[in-house]
């Protein structure tokens, strides 16, 4: 029996959360689905991700021709002839149109995160169309709690056409083992507790405060290190920002990298000062990992992280309060040992990349 075509719309295949997850779940269900991956613009560092046999096709799409790329589109569509099609967050809505011009019955739109101008998703602009949209979707999918409730109770969809599936993560890729070469290839010190964080360098995930945050931190603990895994906007800002604090000895800005894994085994906690966040594949890396989370209380975070099992929440935007949860980390070894366990089974339990592949494989094929 030939397996039903899935066609994924997302803006890139570039270095992101949303990306990993989409990489993550085509991946994991290739056996029993036929995935086209559409990348609105163009693919990016993670198609080289996607497992051998996975089709990629780029619309290279520019501002100020959304018609022209939506007619692009409805026609590969058409083509395709998808049993699913699968956008995600507002860069593809157009999809949804698309699809429907294209013939698509099931057309499925998945919300994983909002932007640094609107953390809490009120533009209104945007919202009144995600509801004159709700008759073409079939369903939404929601990544956390949290963004199942917005949907229903500020965008305003009917529950029934809304569910959550978590994020899951791959936990025989993040176990934390080779700390020692890890730590080593880093050029940390045995006696150095490392904080870090991984993540796209954009105003939303705010790494800037965490930097504050360290600074506060560094002159009272010389026993510190920063690093920062990731490349975007804001790298330049960051940079300067280390360089006015004088902490270029003490904070690692390490740029994109491909060995994720390495980095986190080689922390000794994990950090994410994010002012919004739908669900955190980084947090989830970081407790597959055995790493104690710091992360702001916003959006999925609270879902993930537990106080007092698998790490604190802070309030965004705080950076004393930030430093605070971190300095609790740097003074009590048997702590960070204790909450990097509780995160580890909690995302064992909950979080596995297992379980999220089986729950849109049973999503996808009771659609399809």
């Amino acid at each position: 029996m030939s397996r039903p075509i899935v066609a994924h719309v997302v803006r890139s295949l570039a270095t992101g959360g949303l990306e990993n997850g989409v990489v993550n779940l085509v991946n994991a269900t290739a056996e029993r689905f036929q995935h086209v991956v559409v990348c609105m613009t163009t693919a990016g560092s993670f198609r080289a991700r996607l497992a051998p046999g996975i089709d990629v096709v780029c619309l290279d799409k520019q501002p100020g021709r959304e018609i022209q790329t939506l007619v692009r589109l409805a026609r590969l569509l058409r083509r395709l002839r998808p049993a699913i099609v699968h956008s995600r967050n507002w860069p593809t809505i157009d999809a949804v149109i698309a699809a429907r011009l294209a013939g698509v019955r099931v057309v499925l739109h998945g919300e994983h995160g909002r932007e640094a101008a609107d953390p809490n998703g009120r533009d209104a602009r945007r919202n009144r169309a995600r509801r004159a949209l709700r008759p073409l979707i079939t369903t939404f999918v929601a990544v956390s709690e949290d963004l199942r409730r917005w949907l229903i109770d500020d965008v305003r969809i009917p529950a029934r056409k809304v569910v959550t599936i978590h994020n899951g993560v791959d936990l025989a890729r993040f176990s934390g083992r080779e700390r020692a070469a890890a730590r080593a290839g880093l050029g940390l010190e045995p006696d150095t507790v490392a904080i870090g964080t991984v993540g796209r360098l954009d105003p939303v995930k705010d790494q800037a405060r965490l930097v504050h945050a360290f600074a506060a931190l560094a002159p009272r603990r010389p026993e510190v290190a920063l690093v920062i895994a990731g490349d975007g906007p804001c790298r330049l800002t960051l940079e300067r920002m280390v360089a006015d604090l004088e902490l270029q000895d003490r904070v690692r800005l390490l740029g994109d990298r491909r060995d994720i894994p390495a980095i986190l085994a080689a922390l000794d906690v994990f950090v994410l000062p994010s002012i919004a966040e739908g669900i955190s594949n980084t947090i989830l890396e970081a407790m597959a990992t055995g790493l104690p989370v710091v992360a702001t209380a916003v959006g999925g975070n609270p879902e993930l992280v537990k106080p007092g099992i698998s790490g604190m929440l802070v309030p965004v935007s705080d950076p004393i309060a930030l430093a605070a949860a971190i300095e609790n980390y740097v003074d009590d070894g048997h702590l960070r040992d204790l909450h990097g366990k509780g995160g580890r089974q909690r995302a064992t339990e909950r979080f596995s990349l297992g379980r999220m592949a089986d729950a849109y494989t049973h999503l996808y094929g009771a659609l399809a």
